[in-house]
């Protein structure tokens, strides 16, 4: 265990510690500006293995502040899992590091996250922090929830049973929509501090310490604290973990939908709920006689049909539309080049 000496000298973690992480698993929901941070950490600690699930590609925006990308990633329009398991590899090769290529909706989510002994949010969207809720109470999986906008950040630890649930926290599915990296930025070190404070809790749940009680906001521009301790703070009439009603993973509601604009980025998410297998290759023929395949791979196609619009293709079916928010404009755009 020489590689975590350091680590084992650190007495509330030492080699029993060690030994419980090496055995972990542990899953990383969204690969941006906290998921680098949070993986590149768990990696490093020894979890012996870590899911990274990520539905995007790795753009050169987002090179100020997801630190395992580079400028190449982006020159090769690389999936985000991939390329940061191809960087974590390298750092640590003892453990498995397993890419997932995919969004979290209510269709996959039990299969990608059932089984885990943490979840920790690397997510930047409201839906699917309740989506892992739903997960996290109904298979009894702790989780480390953190986001960061602007100069803040907060995290909180939530064990179902024992912690009010994030929907305790946060009754209202609509809180905080509005504000994103993409309508009022970010720093850099804000997502670094949020990002290794839920690596640090992560590790103390599967190390078999105790986590943090408290829900901790901090904001590095303004010099300010603030701590609440949530550990008495759970809702007996909470939908999700009171009456056990998994609202986000239920089929017959309309929750979850094909079609998303996702705020500030002028794209819309087309993501059927009945997927079919694409073949990048054969897709790719047939697009370049409507217009220009700017990128391929292994893992995704990328095509402009005109100057303003770029659609991205990925393997399980789903579809960026890259140059419009309009919900009407995108389906029209996916009706046309995906032949749904």
């Amino acid at each position: 265990m020489e590689r975590y000496s350091r680590q084992i000298l650190f007495k509330p973690i030492g080699e029993e510690g060690q030994r419980r992480l090496l055995e972990s698993r542990a899953a990383v929901v969204g690969m941006g500006a906290l998921g680098t941070v949070i993986a590149n950490h768990l990696v490093r600690s020894g979890v012996g293995y870590v899911r990274l699930i990520d539905r995007d590609l790795v753009e050169l925006s987002n090179l100020q502040r997801q630190t395992l990308y580079t400028e190449e990633d982006a020159r090769k329009n690389l999936p985000k899992a991939v390329a940061a398991a191809d960087r974590l590899r390298a750092v640590n090769s003892e453990i498995t590091i397993d890419p997932v290529i995919a969004d979290l909706n209510l269709d996959n989510a039990e299969d990608l996250l059932a089984g885990f002994d943490v979840i920790v949010d690397g997510t930047d969207n409201f839906s699917a922090r309740y989506l892992v809720n739903d997960i996290s109470v109904k298979f009894g999986i702790p989780w480390v929830y953190g986001g960061a906008v602007s100069s803040r950040g907060m995290f909180a630890v939530i064990v179902p049973g024992k912690t009010p649930c994030y929907r305790c926290l946060f009754p209202d599915a609509q809180t905080g929509l509005g504000e994103t990296c993409d309508t009022i930025g970010v720093l850099s070190p804000i997502t670094e501090i949020i990002g290794s404070f839920e690596a640090m809790e992560a590790i103390k749940l599967l190390a078999g310490a105790e986590h943090n009680p408290n829900l901790e906001q901090i904001d590095i521009w303004y010099n300010s604290t603030m701590q609440m301790d949530i550990s008495k703070g759970r809702n007996p009439d909470c939908p999700c973990c009171g009456r056990r009603q998994f609202d986000f993973l239920d089929r017959s509601s309309d929750r979850q939908v094909a079609f998303t604009a996702l705020c500030g980025r002028d794209t819309v998410q087309i993501n059927p709920r009945k997927k079919k297998p694409v073949e990048l290759e054969k897709l790719a023929g047939v697009l370049r006689e409507a217009g220009t395949v700017t990128a391929a791979n292994p893992f995704l196609l990328k095509f402009s049909p005109d100057e303003r619009i770029t659609m991205v293709f990925f393997k399980d079916g789903r579809v960026l539309v890259h140059g419009t928010n309009d919900l009407a404009e995108a389906k029209s755009y996916f009706a046309r080049y995906a032949g749904a």
